[in-house]
């Protein structure tokens, strides 16, 4: 699995970026290789933003949570994604 992070309007920060790739291969058990993720992390005014977009298969899936914590963001649009990969 490839997972990309880009951070906008925010310093880079490794803790963040390997939460983020930890939580990316809770989906490795719905989906076969190859898969990538590319994560779109921002930070406009106080609200935090956490975008997922994944490839597997001809298949793409997107997802994004705005709260006033990045990790929470991330566990959010993770669970929303769970449920979209569930559905396949």
């Amino acid at each position: 699995m490839q997972v990309t992070v880009t951070f906008r309007h925010m310093e880079t920060s490794d803790a963040i970026r390997d939460y983020a790739t930890e939580k990316a291969e809770r989906i490795t058990k719905y989906l076969t290789e190859p898969i990538e993720v590319h994560w779109v992390l921002s930070v406009e005014k106080f609200r935090h933003i956490a975008s997922i977009t994944i490839s597997a298969n001809g298949i793409n899936i997107k997802g994004e949570e705005k709260t006033k914590d990045m990790y929470a963001a991330i566990d959010m649009v993770m669970s929303k994604i769970e449920i979209k990969l569930r559905i396949f």
